[in-house]
């Protein structure tokens, strides 16, 4: 079956906006996926340092780096007009978007998704 939109869903961790200081996005809670990845949506880059990173979580509180043996891809810092995405294959219930920003007066147009794929039970709502 070709259909995705059943299958996956896409939340904001960080939600769209501009951005010109250090954000922690919101955690989001993987329980009933068996799969997920990251999307960093990226408008306009105007100035300053955008770096992403992904952080895990077993209780939405006490956050590590994603390791890379636990992630698909890498991310590198933001340019404009260019998604980047990675893959998770850890165990963690919750992951979140992080993003490190310096050098910046105007700053970054951006939002940071979480993407939960393979639910439990479909269609995702």
């Amino acid at each position: 079956m070709k259909d995705l939109k059943n299958n996956i869903d896409a939340v904001n961790s960080i939600g769209p906006d501009d951005y010109t200081a250090s954000i922690n996005g919101l955690g989001i809670d993987l329980q009933g996926f068996e799969g997920s990845a990251v999307v960093f949506s990226v408008g306009t880059v105007t100035d300053g340092t955008h770096t992403p990173k992904v952080e895990e979580s077993d209780d939405n509180s006490n956050w590590n780096d994603v390791t890379a043996v636990d992630q698909e891809g890498t991310l590198s810092d933001l340019s404009s007009d260019i998604n980047q995405r990675v893959g998770y294959k850890g165990v963690k219930r919750y992951l979140r978007t992080v993003l490190t920003v310096s050098g910046a007066t105007v700053g970054a147009q951006l939002a940071g998704l979480v993407l939960r794929g393979m639910p439990h039970r479909e269609p995702v709502n």
